[in-house]
């Protein structure tokens, strides 16, 4: 029993077993990770919705696109780090993966460092850029300088817990974020409530909360130093450790940055409707969080189960797992889809009393709603892809549904739907354009999977043909 307890809350080796039990046991405590790491932001958007009022919350939520866009550096290095850390875990190559670790953690302290300068000094401008409302301008700028302030912490979180992942473990990452939670449930209840600190004690009890899950990680990290060799010297910065962590994960930089940049550009379209549709905005992303976990954790398992079976030089299980990995993640979205169409109602009623704001959220969300199995094939694919090395593909397909069919779709409905009742056009056109574009997103990224151009690209085995994989 207790040989099992220590693999379990271990590295796992996914290149051997079941492929569609690797990936569930491994996307279980993802997914429980996801619940509370959303949770950091439902309970922020709760505890300002209710405490402070619906401005405040319209402003938790107008910050949202800024924080991401200023946090791509990060999203770079951690897909880079992780495709890494993945095939040369499946690899046994040892030497390669405390390099790679030690000098994601060093490139991680540099973008930390710049990443903090430019969000405090820059989130006034960005929000006033947006034409945020003066009403909701001032709460968000001191709500994301407070977290920026404190962004090492994040970014160490994330990346190391990227690493653990990369090596099979989702467990440990798991226990450290649901301490966090609860420290951040507590500090965001005591500093809003008792202290009267409005959005800056929500900023400040994250901050804090993530702290703690960053030392937790960073405690992680030492004890099992040994089993992955890593030294002092494995923290200088190597040119082809460095490079190749960079044009892994580069992409996927990118990718976010587009990403980010397209929801800043709906994000201004979104407060031309006022401080109502700006919170039936936060209340309906944040549901459709919790929707997308599953999503996030089956692409996130896939990425690691492919990347140590391409090291180990297995595609044919890369394939079969693939498939059961879709099978999974649809089905489990199916689930999930239709508990927002009957029950979402409930949830956004945690966030506000405001019959209006609920009723409209609930149409709006429904709308969504639809899309969900469409990215549960898309996340599933890109994470098969990421994992073997191609991250240029999913870069482009994230380009072409956000900067080529959502925006424009988004603003071209709102403009065709300007009424003397709507001056704006209908609000509609947010989700709708987010619709369209995860629908055709999963038949491109369908299209692209076929075509196969994934499986010359891994870092430690290249143009690896079949036949060298069915041996192995």
């Amino acid at each position: 029993m207790l040989e099992k307890l220590k693999k379990f809350f271990g590295s796992q080796d996914m290149t051997e077993g079941m492929p569609v039990q690797k990936i569930l046991m491994f996307a279980i405590p993802l997914l429980l990770g996801n619940v509370v790491q959303q949770m950091y932001n439902t309970v922020d958007s709760i505890v300002v919705g209710q405490y402070v009022g619906d401005n405040a919350l319209a402003a938790v939520g107008a910050s949202g696109p800024v924080l991401n866009l200023l946090l791509v550096l990060f999203a770079g290095i951690s897909t880079g780090a992780g495709i890494m850390v993945s095939q040369y875990y499946g690899a046994k190559d040892k030497e390669n993966l405390a390099l790679s670790i030690g000098n994601t953690l060093t490139l991680t302290f540099i973008a930390g460092i710049i990443m903090m300068l430019g969000g405090i000094f820059l989130s006034r401008p960005l929000l006033e850029l947006l034409n945020t409302p003066a009403e909701v301008l001032d709460m968000a700028a001191i709500y994301m300088r407070v977290l920026f302030s404190g962004i090492l912490a994040t970014a160490y979180y994330n990346i190391i817990q990227g690493i653990l992942r990369g090596m099979g473990d989702s467990v440990m990452p798991l226990v450290f974020l649901f301490v966090a939670c609860v420290i951040n449930i507590i500090l965001d209840i005591l500093f809003v409530t008792v202290f009267k600190l409005g959005v800056m004690g929500v900023a400040l009890a994250t901050i804090l909360a993530q702290v703690v899950s960053c030392i937790l990680c960073i405690m992680r990290m030492w004890k099992i130093r040994n089993e992955i060799g890593l030294k002092v010297r494995h923290f200088k910065l190597n040119k082809h450790i460095s490079l190749s962590i960079a044009r892994l994960g580069l992409p996927s930089g990118i990718a976010q940055a587009i990403f980010s940049m397209a929801s800043i550009i709906v994000q201004s379209l979104t407060n031309s409707f006022g401080a109502t549709i700006m919170s039936c905005s936060v209340m309906i992303m944040r549901v459709d969080g919790f929707a997308m976990m599953p999503n996030f954790s089956f692409g996130m398992a896939v990425t690691t189960f492919v990347g140590q079976n391409i090291g180990a030089g297995k595609i044919k299980r890369v394939e079969e797992g693939t498939k059961q990995g879709v099978l999974l993640a649809a089905g489990v979205s199916l689930v999930l889809t239709l508990g927002i169409v009957f029950f979402g109602r409930y949830l956004l009623m945690m966030f506000t009393n405001t019959e209006e704001i609920i009723t409209l959220a609930t149409s709006m969300l429904r709308v969504l709603a639809v899309g969900y199995v469409a990215m549960a094939i898309t996340q599933v694919l890109s994470g098969v892809m990421r994992g073997a090395g191609d991250t240029m593909t999913p870069m482009w397909i994230s380009l072409i549904t956000t900067v080529i069919i959502r925006v424009p779709l988004a603003y071209g409905i709102a403009y065709f739907t300007r009424s003397p009742e709507l001056p704006n056009g209908t609000p509609y056109c947010l989700y709708i354009s987010l619709l369209v574009s995860w629908l055709l997103g999963a038949l491109i990224t369908f299209i692209a999977y076929r075509k196969g151009k994934w499986r010359s690209k891994s870092v430690v085995r290249r143009n690896l043909s079949d036949d060298k994989a069915q041996e192995a």
